[in-house]
């Protein structure tokens, strides 16, 4: 397993910094890698994000000295969604087949997490996140159909999606983690306009099913001091509580959002007028 530790910082810090400086702080370029699990920790609510990607031979998560933890999901959770091939998540010893799209919820407690791919010709692909929890909740696999869909926008502002929701209240319980799949009907191009701010949760973006040509421009940044970050195919932004929420691609694309904090409540967002933009 690879860590990368990522270090929170003040609001106003980020007005000085420079392309790369942002890109260091807040992009995930690495998500998946042949035969690795490849994992970003973020000082911002501690979450974990991060990508497995099993090839030639499963993958497990391990005990981390920066956990502080006998094994990994001593005192976390996990959300898993299958952006790749066909593949399973072992949890201690009970196997959950993964279909592309499929999802999990893995409560604290489980000892031994394994993930594997049908076919290595066409691998599995299990993006993760992980929060710290308090409280054990049961497993729960979450395909497709099972998901919560809420269906937004328009094409009038091009911005027409489907909002999947897989680990929230309507589908399974968790103690802070909130994780979904959205979907932006063709010509669309925005993940939401006008922007939204929510200070009591963080959120990661993972935006993938993007052409090698397709990019996103993320935004973040306050209200006033808006920034972006122009994101590939298979790459996530942390996005930090006190940030703007929003992004706009060159084609239509989807992205899995993961958010924890104080509540589980997805609708507490505090929407940005477009005339405080700047």
């Amino acid at each position: 397993m690879t860590l990368d530790i990522r270090y929170n910082n003040h609001p106003a810090d980020s007005k000085h910094y420079d392309t790369a400086t942002l890109r260091a702080r807040y992009l995930i370029e690495r998500i998946f890698a042949a035969d690795e699990l490849l994992l970003t920790y973020s000082h911002h609510d501690r979450i974990i994000a991060g990508g497995a990607m099993p090839v030639t031979a499963d993958l497990s998560l391990p005990a981390s000295k920066d956990l502080g933890t006998a094994f990994f999901l001593e005192r976390r959770e996990l959300g898993v969604i299958n952006v790749g091939g066909r593949g399973a998540v072992v949890c201690d010893g009970i196997r959950y087949d993964m279909d592309r799209r499929d999802g999990l919820y893995v409560g604290a407690g489980v000892k031994d997490v394994r993930f594997a791919s049908a076919d290595p010709a066409k691998p599995a692909k299990f993006y993760l996140n992980s929060a710290p929890a308090h409280q054990a909740y049961p497993i729960v696999h979450i395909p497709p159909s099972k998901a919560n869909p809420r269906r937004l926008g328009s094409p009038k502002t091009l911005n027409e999606r489907t909002i999947n929701q897989y680990v929230h209240p309507a589908v399974c319980r968790s103690c802070q983690l909130v994780m979904g799949l959205t979907v932006l009907a063709p010509g669309s191009v925005w993940n939401t306009m006008p922007c939204h701010t929510h200070e009591r949760r963080m959120e990661v973006y993972f935006y993938f099913d993007m052409a090698d040509d397709v990019r996103v421009f993320h935004m973040m940044g306050e209200v006033a001091e808006t920034r972006h970050l122009v994101v590939a195919n298979e790459q996530a932004v942390i996005s930090p509580s006190w940030s703007i929420h929003t992004g706009v691609g060159t084609s239509d694309y989807a992205f899995i959002w993961g958010m924890c904090g104080e509540n589980v409540a997805f609708d507490d967002m505090d929407f940005a007028s477009m005339a405080d933009l700047k």
